[in-house]
């Protein structure tokens, strides 16, 4: 028990960084940078792993329809960033998924699949247009393919915390869900 509590408390203070997440465009380009960008901001690593903890709040079809839908969401979001779609409040949006996210898992909302799967697609499209937004064009394929591994398996982080912690009640994956809002808020407007 100790050690699952001093992996989320180190995976959670790792998280308290400030946001590096957003790297020189020259550096992307291969899978391994693509891999590495999600884990080098908070933004990133609160959201994905929020995104994670609300399927096992959930359960059943939950468990792997709302994190794809994230991820495939997230390439759409890539896709038309590439493509020179502009999407408004980017920046904002990503921050306010952070807190949002955060306050679902804190309040252990319960929805419909589809509906958890349309909210977490909505804040996916923003992290997407994102890192498409952020590149140069060259490697841009492999460097998608690096950040939607690098996003599963911080949902399966998530998800594999969650249910972890579920069996100590919901309190304690509620309160993870409460100092992922809070520091979306710190990050905003810090």
């Amino acid at each position: 028990m100790f050690k699952r509590f001093s992996l989320a408390a180190l995976a959670f203070a790792g998280a308290a960084a400030p946001a590096f997440a957003h790297l020189d465009p020259l550096a992307h380009g291969s899978v391994m940078a693509g891999i590495s960008h999600p884990l080098t901001g908070p933004d990133h690593i609160l959201a994905m792993l929020a995104v994670g903890l609300w399927a096992s709040q959930q359960g059943g079809k939950a468990l792997f329809a709302v994190p794809a839908a994230f991820v495939a969401t997230m390439a759409l979001g890539f896709v038309l960033a590439l493509s020179g779609v502009e999407l408004p409040f980017v920046e904002p949006a990503i921050l306010a998924s952070v807190m949002g996210l955060g306050l679902l898992v804190a309040s252990a909302v319960r929805l419909p699949v589809a509906g958890s799967a349309a909210v977490v697609g909505l804040f996916a499209l923003f992290h997407g247009h994102a890192h498409g937004s952020e590149l140069a064009g060259a490697g841009a394929m492999e460097f998608g393919l690096g950040f939607l591994i690098a996003t599963a398996l911080l949902h399966a982080a998530g998800i594999g915390l969650g249910l972890s912690l579920n069996r100590f009640g919901p309190s304690v994956t509620r309160a993870l869900g409460l100092a992922t809002a809070v520091g979306g808020a710190a990050l905003m407007f810090g």
